[in-house]
């Protein structure tokens, strides 16, 4: 019947209703904070049901600046959320078995609007959360909110605060990939466009690779001024020696020195924990270059912040220009890494 969507839908609405169901036994949701007493990090897991991690920790950090402590009694939304994820895995059951159009479309409508209000919600309790303080706290800083990341990185004091979705959270975001999928799919056939086996494919596969590669390697751009050095806690004040680790979860560590960047690679991150290294380019807009595509000269006239005196540079040109004015040592990054 033109009402019956196709069975590559009914099984992709399947597989959505078993993923939800995993949903209820997984964080959905991971807030992280790292500053130099705490190096290894910080964790607040957001389970469909409970909050889990350092929540005893944070809470003790809270009260010292008037944040309220942190209890999963006090969330209504851990007693509804259980309730509502199963209820959509349902939905999207009872779609996959009827196989009626409508059925999809509007299960698919409520999914999305249920992640919109998910998320409204999860801003809501942020701010909150940063700007309702006690005005009795022992920390005071006048003018200052601790509101954490709706997703993303932000500097809170000398905590750097990351959020993003954990397992849970990806599989929301790919079933309603694969929702979105099953609706172009019977749209396209209700219309009665022919069948495109290879496009089918290469979309799902677009669609897993997305997911897969879900967290973002790119740097992100230095504020001179403002942005803090990881390691030395210096702020970072010329773009011309900045750097940045991005590790395999998408966080970004800015330095403002070599010396930083070198020294904190051999105390405080993995090698099997890094995406990538990137140093800002010592001339032109000084644009960020990966260190296995950079070259670098190491001279002491460069007196850069921290005394690492080395230079990045995007091409062979633009360093021997400036290796005329410093004398110096022309380095690989695995050279110099090895010092």
């Amino acid at each position: 019947m033109k009402d019956n969507i196709g069975i590559i839908s009914r099984v992709l609405l399947t597989v959505c209703a078993i993923a939800l169901a995993a949903v209820l036994f997984v964080p959905l949701w991971k807030i992280d904070l790292i500053a130099p007493q705490y190096p290894e990090g910080l964790s607040l897991l957001i389970y469909p049901n409970k909050l889990a991690g350092n929540v005893d920790i944070i809470n003790g950090l809270n009260h010292y600046i008037g944040m309220k402590t942190l209890h999963t009694s006090d969330f209504i939304e851990f007693t509804i959320l259980p309730w509502l994820i199963a209820l959509y895995a349902l939905l999207f059951l009872a779609a996959a078995i009827a196989g009626h159009k409508k059925l999809l479309y509007t299960v698919f409508i409520l999914f999305v609007v249920f992640g919109i209000v998910a998320m409204v919600d999860f801003y809501k309790w942020e701010y909150n959360y940063g700007h309702n303080l006690n005005p009795d706290a022992a920390i005071q800083v006048p003018g200052m909110s601790y509101q954490p990341p709706l997703i993303g990185y932000k500097q809170l004091l000398n905590f750097s605060a990351y959020s993003f979705p954990h397992t849970g959270g990806w599989i929301f975001i790919g079933v309603g990939a694969l929702a979105l999928l099953c609706v172009i799919l019977e749209l396209k056939r209700k219309k009665g466009i022919p069948k495109k086996p290879a496009l089918v494919n290469t979309v799902t596969v677009v669609l897993l690779a997305v997911l897969l590669n879900s967290c973002s390697t790119a740097p992100e751009p230095i504020k001179t001024g403002t942005d803090g050095c990881t390691f030395c806690k210096m702020t970072i004040s010329d773009a011309r020696y900045g750097a940045e680790i991005v590790s395999k979860k998408g966080k970004i560590f800015k330095f403002d020195d070599a010396h930083c960047v070198l020294a904190y690679l051999k105390k405080d991150i993995a090698d099997k924990e890094i995406a990538a290294i990137y140093f800002t380019d010592f001339s032109g807009k000084h644009s960020f270059i990966n260190v296995n595509e950079a070259y670098f000269l190491q001279s002491a006239d460069l007196k850069s912040p921290m005394g690492g005196n080395v230079a990045a540079f995007s091409n062979k040109d633009s360093l021997q220009q400036v290796a005329g004015q410093f004398t110096g040592t022309i380095l690989s990054w695995a050279e110099l890494n090895k010092q």
